[in-house]
């Protein structure tokens, strides 16, 4: 060992921290395979037909522009091919995929207060103790709806709006929502984004302030416990001019032997000298059909350092 490490040039210590940055001990998975009981308020019947992306609408109390985007984002989906410059995807059959699942609870800004079951699921993900430890606000969906998001009072006092999609759609930022959503990535960019249009359920709104400065992460995680059923939450930040963010977001899903489908979409504004740091960590089984479409618009002059990375189990 000595005699390998005078010849390359390295001392004992410079060859441990080398190897501590090139392996990655193996951690235990199966915590991302247990499956909860499935209890849901309400599951969408399977199939991708005008009469389910209306009944999905009036689920969710859209207003009428988006009503009306959901439809017209279906016809764009049944006009346009499958892509194929990605990995085969024979074995996904939308006539089998439930796009909204509703679990038995609406959300909540008191961790005690969501259902034991779905509280069990995210603190075996570490969720609850990461916000306690290291972030400024957390969001956790579970299926198609969030099931708990708070923030910080010291955040939110800063003027930092972190909320869930459905909140803003339909509240003081609907103004907002209405001038940016699937502005970046457009139902006619591929099959997926229209299908994106048309089931969307969920996610995150955030927007930071001018010359606001966010100093911890925000972060959102996204947990698919229905078999043979898809997730398609939408994330929307704007950072605006001269304002800084971390963000963070998290996937996962059990493993089941039929198809599921998460098709979620991203949109980041970065207004000019403003900053954000985007990260994603995707922990997928196999059968998961994983057709996330992100972009990001950069003002210039801005900085937005995207990072993601992603495991698929076997």
């Amino acid at each position: 060992m000595k005699t390998a490490l005078a010849a390359s040039g390295q001392t004992e210590s410079e060859a441990i921290r080398m190897k501590e940055k090139s392996q990655v001990a193996d951690i235990d998975r199966s915590v991302y395979d247990i499956r909860d009981k499935e209890d849901d308020a309400y599951r969408m019947q399977e199939g991708l037909t005008p009469e389910i992306i209306d009944r999905l609408s009036k689920e969710k109390g859209d207003p009428v522009w988006m009503q009306q985007f959901r439809l017209q984002s279906l016809q764009i989906y049944n006009e346009m091919p499958i892509p194929d410059w990605g990995p085969s995807i024979e074995g996904l059959d939308m006539d089998h995929i439930a796009t909204y699942v509703r679990p038995k609870t609406d959300m909540k800004s008191d961790w005690k207060d969501v259902p034991q079951d779905i509280k069990d699921t995210f603190e075996r993900l570490g969720i609850p103790q990461a916000e306690r430890k290291s972030l400024a606000g957390v969001g956790a969906q579970y299926d198609s709806e969030l099931v708990y998001h708070n923030v910080r009072d010291e955040v939110a006092a800063q003027g930092v709006v972190y909320t869930d999609m459905e909140s803003a759609l339909k509240g003081e930022y609907a103004d907002m929502v209405h001038k940016y959503f699937m502005k970046l990535v457009t139902p006619r960019d591929h099959k997926f984004a229209a299908l994106h249009g048309a089931v969307w359920s969920g996610g995150s709104f955030v927007y930071v302030p001018k010359g606001v400065q966010v100093s911890i992460p925000l972060q959102s995680y996204f947990r698919l416990n229905a078999k043979g059923a898809g997730q398609f939450e939408h994330t929307l930040i704007i950072v605006d001019e001269g304002a800084s963010l971390h963000f963070i977001e998290g996937c996962s899903a059990p493993k089941y032997n039929v198809a599921n489908l998460h098709a979620g979409c991203v949109e980041l504004y970065v207004k000019k000298n403003a900053k954000l740091r985007y990260s994603t960590i995707e922990n997928w089984s196999k059968n998961m059909y994983n057709l996330n479409t992100k972009r990001a618009l950069r003002y210039r002059p801005g900085h937005g350092h995207p990072h993601e990375g992603r495991r698929r189990r076997s």
